[in-house]
């Protein structure tokens, strides 16, 4: 039996088991294993890392481990400190677009008040996400790890937080969309591109109150759900705003 020596930087140790973060990792093993193989054995998937040195040299997937290896593995926190070179993250759409497994429904809309191009139906399973992801260059998010070790996976990102609003932070940090919002662009309730409308192309779609009060409104040119500026918005409005001062250190 052979060993080689791992120790996982960054936020990759947030996908170990506690007894194995931020300390090195003995992995077992015979034959000659390629070290993507090795890495996601052990618990991280090859969507979160983005350097990977073994006895101090860059690799890529592909190398094939030997014994007494001393492996280090970095997420993409860590590329200002390298050769951009040496990265093995892949390039995507800008502006990004994505695509969601089924835990993350509030997380989609929110993407979408963005104005970020979001896949998402409750009953996707994971081959219909793969496959999207590959067939519209689309990111996958999803809080189910073994998703994200799909060989056909190009790019995607495991979300740490249960609750929507942190789950966007972590979407915006880790893509770099800070400069990329447009909201109000994308339906939230089917990615639809939302456009301006007349208050009597849309009145038998009111309710009497909207009718009276309202006179600017808007439309989803997919499911023709209309929008206009009452309470929901403002509420909109008020988590835009809380976003944009948590981004900007406010």
């Amino acid at each position: 039996m052979k060993s080689a020596t791992f120790q996982f930087h960054g936020s990759l140790n947030d996908l170990l088991s506690p007894a194995q973060r931020n300390t090195p990792i003995i992995y077992q093993f015979d034959d000659v294993p390629a070290i993507k193989h090795a890495i996601e054995t052990i618990g991280v998937p090859h969507t979160e890392v983005d350097l990977i040195f073994v006895n101090d040299n860059p690799v890529d997937f592909f190398y094939s481990l030997n014994d007494n290896d001393r492996v280090e593995v970095y997420d993409v926190n860590t590329r200002e400190n390298f050769s951009s070179s040496w990265s093995l993250t892949p390039t995507h759409t800008v502006p990004a677009k994505f695509i969601l497994d089924v835990h993350l429904g509030k997380l989609s809309r929110a993407l979408r008040l963005f104005g970020f191009d979001t896949l998402y139906e409750n009953n996707y399973d994971d081959h219909k996400i793969v496959e999207l992801s590959q067939e519209e260059n689309r990111i996958i998010l999803t809080r189910d790890k073994n998703l994200l070790k799909h060989k056909s996976v190009a790019i995607g990102y495991w979300i740490r937080s249960q609750f929507a609003e942190e789950q966007l932070m972590e979407v915006i940090n880790r893509f770099d969309l800070k400069s990329k919002f447009q909201f109000f662009k994308r339906c939230v309730e089917c990615n639809g591109i939302i456009v301006p409308v007349t208050k009597a192309s849309v009145l038998d779609q009111l309710l009497p109150k909207t009718i009276l009060y309202y006179n600017d409104f808007f439309q989803c040119t997919n499911c023709k759900r209309v929008y206009w500026r009452g309470s929901h918005y403002e509420y909109m409005q008020e988590f835009i705003e809380k976003i944009e001062q948590t981004v900007n250190g406010e």
